[in-house]
């Protein structure tokens, strides 16, 4: 969707290779689990690093200063893993590498969505430590699935944004402001429904797989007050920004003497063990 917000002759680079972009916007879920150094870039466990951190927005460099390595990895770091990407991205463009200017859009669209979860900014990620274990999927899964054809999804023409770093931890900020709503609303209504209320069971490729139910999620969508469509439409409009702002500090250069990107044998290998790889569930 974030595609459709971009100007022209933009719009069209990417409209053009769009199965490729959704397709790939996956992988980064799918090498955290067979890739070292992967899974932090997609949460940070604001409670590590007080939510003052949020008032400050480190860059790198200072928060490694104050930071042991191992702590950053364990703890998190998205907003600093998303902020380099969009370097990397305007070196892209700047180059005209198409091949590599879809795939890291392709992470960063992955990222932004990451940034735009509440969940991904408490180390109570999944609910387990306050007995809600599952609560994770629920939100960013369950509710999208049920819910999710009724959103609107128009939000508009990309801007340039001024300062991504700002941007990048605004974004962060506002999804750290949606974590008590999105605990304390589900804990409050398992009090109201029995478990066998909550929970039901659907069949998924064959087998039969326990979900929260529609009743059960039906009323958490609406107590959250669409807090979940608010987050998506911020991702989307976040995405088509970000890709814009890349191309806008690059220069502008035309889409249309970027080479034709074509993959090696060994891209295509390493694409299709990526794709074949197991779609577990995100754990954090």
């Amino acid at each position: 969707m974030a595609i459709f917000a971009l100007p022209q002759p933009l719009m069209s680079f990417y409209k053009e290779h769009i199965d490729f972009i959704t397709q790939q916007a996956v992988n980064p879920d799918k090498r955290r689990y067979i890739v070292v150094g992967e899974a932090p870039k997609h949460y940070m466990d604001i409670e590590y690093y007080t939510d003052s951190i949020l008032a400050v927005c480190p860059t790198w460099t200072q928060a490694s200063e104050r930071y042991p390595e191992d702590s950053l990895q364990a703890h998190g770091i998205l907003p600093w893993n998303l902020i380099r990407l969009s370097y990397r991205l305007t070196d892209a463009f700047k180059t005209k590498d198409a091949k590599l200017i879809l795939k890291l859009s392709a992470d960063m669209g992955h990222y932004i969505g990451d940034l735009h979860v509440p969940l991904h900014t408490t180390k109570n990620y999944n609910g387990q430590l306050t007995g809600q274990h599952g609560i994770h999927g629920l939100w960013e899964s369950r509710l999208p699935e049920l819910f999710a054809s009724n959103y609107s999804y128009y939000v508009g023409s990309a801007t340039q944004i001024p300062s991504i770093p700002k941007a990048v931890w605004s974004a962060l900020a506002a999804s750290r402001t949606c974590v008590d709503s999105v605990l304390k609303i589900e804990l409050k209504l398992q009090q109201k429904f029995s478990e066998d209320k909550i929970f039901s069971y659907e069949d998924r490729n064959g087998q039969n797989v326990r979900v929260y139910s529609h009743a059960f999620s039906e009323a958490y969508h609406k107590a959250l007050n669409d807090m979940v469509q608010r987050r998506m439409r911020a991702a989307i409009k976040m995405t088509a920004d970000m890709w814009y702002t890349c191309w806008v500090n690059a220069g502008k250069p035309d889409p249309k003497l970027f080479a034709e990107p074509v993959f090696s044998e060994e891209e295509m290998e390493e694409l299709a063990h990526l794709k074949s790889a197991a779609n577990e569930a995100c754990s954090h």
